[in-house]
Protein backbone atom coordinates (compact mmCIF):
# COMPACT_ATOMS: atom_id res chain seq x y z
CA UNK A 1 0.00 0.00 0.00
CA UNK A 2 0.95 3.64 -0.94
CA UNK A 3 1.77 5.09 2.68
CA UNK A 4 0.84 8.70 1.92
CA UNK A 5 2.31 11.26 5.29
CA UNK A 6 3.49 14.48 3.63
CA UNK A 7 1.65 17.87 2.43
CA UNK A 8 3.98 19.07 -0.11
CA UNK A 9 4.36 23.27 -1.17
CA UNK A 10 4.74 22.46 -4.47
CA UNK A 11 6.13 19.61 -7.05
CA UNK A 12 7.68 19.26 -9.84
CA UNK A 13 6.62 15.63 -11.08
CA UNK A 14 4.24 13.45 -9.68
CA UNK A 15 3.76 9.93 -9.82
CA UNK A 16 0.87 8.44 -8.72
CA UNK A 17 -2.85 10.50 -8.94
CA UNK A 18 -5.57 10.44 -6.18
CA UNK A 19 -9.02 11.69 -7.27
CA UNK A 20 -11.49 12.24 -3.72
CA UNK A 21 -14.85 14.23 -3.65
CA UNK A 22 -15.21 16.84 -1.21
CA UNK A 23 -15.74 14.74 2.00
CA UNK A 24 -12.67 12.84 1.37
CA UNK A 25 -10.48 15.70 0.94
CA UNK A 26 -11.56 16.84 4.67
CA UNK A 27 -10.52 13.38 6.15
CA UNK A 28 -6.60 13.30 7.43
CA UNK A 29 -7.26 9.35 7.43
CA UNK A 30 -8.53 7.17 4.67
CA UNK A 31 -8.19 4.27 2.63
CA UNK A 32 -8.42 4.69 -1.29
CA UNK A 33 -7.07 3.83 -4.53
CA UNK A 34 -4.71 5.42 -7.49
CA UNK A 35 -5.65 6.16 -10.54
CA UNK A 36 -3.90 3.18 -11.15
CA UNK A 37 -5.91 1.36 -9.30
CA UNK A 38 -2.92 1.03 -6.04
CA UNK A 39 -4.47 0.58 -2.54
CA UNK A 40 -3.01 4.29 -0.58
CA UNK A 41 -3.71 4.97 2.63
CA UNK A 42 -3.88 8.74 3.60
CA UNK A 43 -1.94 9.80 7.02
CA UNK A 44 -1.51 13.19 6.78
CA UNK A 45 -2.12 15.95 10.12
CA UNK A 46 -6.14 16.40 10.41
CA UNK A 47 -7.76 20.19 9.88
CA UNK A 48 -6.67 20.63 6.69
CA UNK A 49 -9.26 19.97 3.18
CA UNK A 50 -6.85 19.23 0.42
CA UNK A 51 -7.87 20.52 -3.13
CA UNK A 52 -7.52 20.50 -6.23
CA UNK A 53 -4.01 20.05 -7.49
CA UNK A 54 -2.50 19.73 -3.93
CA UNK A 55 0.76 17.82 -4.07
CA UNK A 56 1.24 14.44 -1.34
CA UNK A 57 4.51 12.59 -0.68
CA UNK A 58 4.33 9.01 0.17
CA UNK A 59 6.90 7.23 2.33
CA UNK A 60 8.53 5.76 -0.65
CA UNK A 61 9.34 9.15 -1.93
CA UNK A 62 6.78 9.20 -4.59
CA UNK A 63 4.49 12.52 -5.40
CA UNK A 64 1.30 12.33 -5.12
CA UNK A 65 -1.50 14.84 -7.13
CA UNK A 66 -4.53 15.54 -5.56
CA UNK A 67 -7.72 15.48 -8.16
CA UNK A 68 -11.29 16.52 -7.13
CA UNK A 69 -13.46 13.88 -8.01
CA UNK A 70 -16.78 14.54 -9.95
CA UNK A 71 -19.83 14.80 -7.77
CA UNK A 72 -23.51 15.43 -7.99
CA UNK A 73 -24.23 19.14 -7.00
CA UNK A 74 -26.56 21.59 -7.66
CA UNK A 75 -26.20 24.65 -9.28
CA UNK A 76 -28.68 27.65 -8.26
CA UNK A 77 -28.39 30.62 -10.60
CA UNK A 78 -29.35 34.25 -10.75
CA UNK A 79 -29.09 37.12 -12.88
CA UNK A 80 -29.79 39.46 -9.89
CA UNK A 81 -26.45 39.44 -7.72
CA UNK A 82 -28.10 40.68 -4.43
CA UNK A 83 -30.20 37.87 -4.60
CA UNK A 84 -27.30 35.58 -5.09
CA UNK A 85 -25.88 37.06 -2.19
CA UNK A 86 -29.04 36.59 -0.02
CA UNK A 87 -29.37 32.58 -0.84
CA UNK A 88 -25.34 32.35 -0.54
CA UNK A 89 -26.04 33.62 3.31
CA UNK A 90 -28.95 31.58 3.94
CA UNK A 91 -26.64 28.83 2.61
CA UNK A 92 -23.85 29.93 4.76
CA UNK A 93 -26.08 30.27 7.98
CA UNK A 94 -27.04 26.38 7.37
CA UNK A 95 -22.97 25.76 7.50
CA UNK A 96 -23.24 24.65 4.18
CA UNK A 97 -20.44 24.18 1.95
CA UNK A 98 -20.48 26.53 -1.14
CA UNK A 99 -18.63 27.05 -4.24
CA UNK A 100 -19.39 31.13 -5.98
CA UNK A 101 -19.32 31.49 -9.28
CA UNK A 102 -20.62 34.25 -11.01
CA UNK A 103 -24.16 34.14 -10.72
CA UNK A 104 -24.17 31.13 -8.74
CA UNK A 105 -23.57 29.05 -6.28
CA UNK A 106 -23.22 25.13 -6.49
CA UNK A 107 -23.50 23.03 -2.96
CA UNK A 108 -23.71 19.24 -2.89
CA UNK A 109 -26.98 17.64 -3.67
CA UNK A 110 -29.72 18.24 -0.68
CA UNK A 111 -33.15 18.84 -2.05
CA UNK A 112 -33.84 20.57 1.07
CA UNK A 113 -31.47 23.24 -0.44
CA UNK A 114 -32.92 23.33 -3.63
CA UNK A 115 -35.97 23.95 -2.62
CA UNK A 116 -35.34 26.51 -0.54
CA UNK A 117 -33.17 28.30 -3.53
CA UNK A 118 -36.66 27.49 -5.76
CA UNK A 119 -38.70 29.68 -3.19
CA UNK A 120 -36.49 32.28 -3.36
CA UNK A 121 -36.77 32.14 -7.61
CA UNK A 122 -33.14 31.36 -8.18
CA UNK A 123 -33.29 28.26 -10.94
CA UNK A 124 -31.95 25.29 -9.65
CA UNK A 125 -30.57 22.49 -11.77
CA UNK A 126 -28.91 19.18 -10.67
CA UNK A 127 -25.16 19.16 -12.78
CA UNK A 128 -21.90 16.98 -12.27
CA UNK A 129 -18.28 18.32 -11.55
CA UNK A 130 -15.41 18.73 -9.07
CA UNK A 131 -16.52 20.69 -5.73
CA UNK A 132 -14.42 23.46 -4.50
CA UNK A 133 -15.83 24.98 -2.19
CA UNK A 134 -15.19 28.60 -0.18
CA UNK A 135 -12.79 27.45 2.63
CA UNK A 136 -13.74 30.34 5.05
CA UNK A 137 -13.26 33.66 6.15
CA UNK A 138 -9.53 33.13 7.69
CA UNK A 139 -8.57 30.71 5.11
CA UNK A 140 -6.68 31.33 1.89
CA UNK A 141 -8.35 32.30 -1.05
CA UNK A 142 -9.80 28.84 -2.73
CA UNK A 143 -8.84 27.93 -6.51
CA UNK A 144 -11.81 28.39 -8.44
CA UNK A 145 -13.06 25.66 -10.89
CA UNK A 146 -15.63 26.02 -13.97
CA UNK A 147 -18.52 23.05 -14.00
CA UNK A 148 -19.79 22.01 -17.31
CA UNK A 149 -23.34 21.80 -17.36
Amino acid sequence: MLKITERLDLAERYDAVISLDYDSRKRGRLKTLTETSEDAGLFLERGRVLTDGDYLKATDGRVVLVRAAVEQLTRASTTDPVLLAKICYHLGNRHTPVEIQPGSVFFQRDHVLSDLCRQWGLGVEHVEGPFAPERGAYGKHARGHHHDD
